[in-house]
């Protein structure tokens, strides 16, 4: 049974740090690239990061760039997502995502992904 659990969600201060990791469980974690997508209330669910299955391709959308870091270690099968100055723009539930299709990419169209997490909620005051 494929799991994704997300954690390391909460609530920050304007200008701070959380770091979401995603325990993957059930399929080969190294053949599979991860995403992180994230969703508002009311607001579709847009692209965050990914990485590939070797992490040697990584991409951010622009509203991220420069502010947070994806990371994976193949050897413990969990995805990480650094978010450093965090605006309340952030705000968001954050999925982790698993993408077969193009595993040695990364990739960005969520419709490209085979498996979803719960998602965790960060949530930025100002």
């Amino acid at each position: 049974q494929v799991q994704l659990v997300e954690s390391g969600g909460g609530l920050v201060q304007a200008g701070g740090s959380l770091r979401l990791s995603c325990a993957a469980s059930g399929y080969s974690f190294d053949s599979y690239s991860m995403g992180w997508f994230r969703q508002a209330p009311g607001e579709e669910r847009e692209f965050v990061a990914s990485i590939s299955r070797t992490g040697g391709s990584i991409y951010y959308s622009d509203s991220v760039q420069g502010r947070f870091t994806v990371s994976r270690d193949n050897a413990k099968n969990i995805v990480y997502l650094q978010m450093n100055s965090l605006t309340p723009e952030d705000t968001a539930a954050y999925y982790c995502a698993a993408s077969s299709m193009f595993a040695d990419t990364a990739v960005v169209d969520r419709f490209s992904f085979d498996y979803w997490g719960q998602g965790t909620q960060v949530t930025v005051s100002s």
